[in-house]
Parts: C-alpha cells; sequence; structure tokens
C-alpha cells in the first residue's frame, strides 16, 4: 500500500491524481500548513530529512520529489508514459521537466514577492512579463494538440497541471488563452482528479 504524505494547498495533488488513474491503492497522511508562514509542518522531516511534500512511502521505499514520484508511479503503474512515437515522446520529456524546471521559479518568485509591501509590487511588474513568456508558449503548444504529449493523456499532463492552476489563480491566466483554459477545465472534469480533490482534503486551485 502506497503511503502519501500529503500537504493541503500543494504539489502533492498530483500525485493523487495520478495514483486515481493509475488504479493504484494508497492511503492519505494528511498535514496542514503552519498558518503563519504557510510552510509544512516539522512533522514531514520525520518522513524525509528535507522536511517536504509530496513524499510517497511504497512499502518501505520513500520516494520524494514530485518529478521522481511521477517517473517512479509511471513505471510501477505500466501507463501514462511517453508516447510511442519519437516526438511525442520527446514531448512528453520536455513538459514533464519544463513544468517544475522553468514554469514553476517565476511563479514562486511572484508569489513571495506578493507578501514584500511596496517593493514587492514593484518588482513584480518585472516578473510578469517573463510568465506571459511562458504561458503563450503553452497557449500555442495547447492549440495544436489536445494534450501536452500528443493525442491522449500522459504524466506530463499531470505535472503541468499545478503550476497553470497555480498561474490562473495568480499570475495572469485567463480567457485570453483560451487553449490553455479548455486544457484546465478538461482535467478539472476528470472523474479521477475528482476523486484525487476527495481524498487529499483542501487544495485551493481546482
Amino acid at each position: 500500500m502506497i503511503i502519501v504524505h500529503n500537504l493541503e494547498n500543494s504539489r502533492s495533488q498530483r500525485i493523487l491524481w495520478m495514483l486515481e488513474e493509475l488504479g493504484l491503492p494508497y492511503e492519505v497522511e494528511r498535514y496542514e500548513r503552519n498558518k503563519a508562514t504557510m510552510l509544512a509542518p516539522p512533522e514531514l522531516k520525520a518522513v524525509h530529512p528535507l522536511g517536504k511534500s509530496p513524499v510517497i512511502d511504497d512499502d518501505g521505499t520513500i520516494v520524494a520529489e514530485t518529478g521522481a514520484i511521477v517517473e517512479y508511479l509511471v513505471e510501477k503503474g505500466g501507463r501514462l508514459g511517453a508516447p510511442a512515437d519519437r516526438d511525442g515522446a520527446l514531448r512528453y520529456r520536455f513538459w514533464l521537466h519544463y513544468a517544475e524546471g522553468s514554469l514553476m521559479p517565476p511563479l514562486l518568485v511572484k508569489l513571495v514577492l506578493a507578501r514584500v509591501p511596496i517593493f514587492g509590487k514593484m518588482a513584480m511588474k518585472r516578473i510578469q512579463p517573463m510568465i506571459d513568456v511562458h504561458l503563450d508558449y503553452i497557449e500555442s503548444e495547447l492549440a495544436k494538440r489536445p494534450w501536452f504529449a500528443g493525442d491522449a493523456m500522459t504524466a506530463a499532463d499531470i505535472m503541468m497541471s499545478f503550476p497553470l492552476e497555480a498561474a490562473r489563480s495568480r499570475a495572469g491566466l485567463d480567457d485570453t488563452r483560451p487553449a490553455t483554459i479548455a486544457w484546465l477545465a478538461k482535467v478539472h472534469s476528470l472523474p479521477a482528479y475528482q476523486r484525487a480533490l476527495a481524498a487529499g482534503g483542501p487544495y485551493a486551485y481546482a
């Protein structure tokens, strides 16, 4: 049985969604953020030294980092991996790593700056154009195909869900990018996604 150490309003929601899509049995260990700092509680350090979420425990095998967990689950579940064609496989690999490597950093910077009075607001004006470059690129790609890697949903779509939900909430993703908004609506309508929301508890971005 896989145990998911799940922090509220966090990237670990993607892992629950993936487990639901794969039909793998799991249990959820829920953690609440510190209300003042919004950081993860110290109890998570007992699971993994970094004290971050998500972390899974698969019968004693501890796996941390969302991308690493996703790849682990693709191998375990035998589905949602790269398409068979070379172009699709290259797109899959790109988006799988792009989600955390390129898209999340400016979104996190904007979140931090939003909490800094005066100077933070000034700095955010410089960050948003950087985010817009990413959002325009994503829009152009989703206008070409229904899912990030091709005609079928893959783990790359699961990885991309959190940053795009965050962008929809606080970083300018709106109806001016209809292909991306349609993709998000499609994701949110999936039965496995809905089951994951019910299992995970509070999640602000759905």
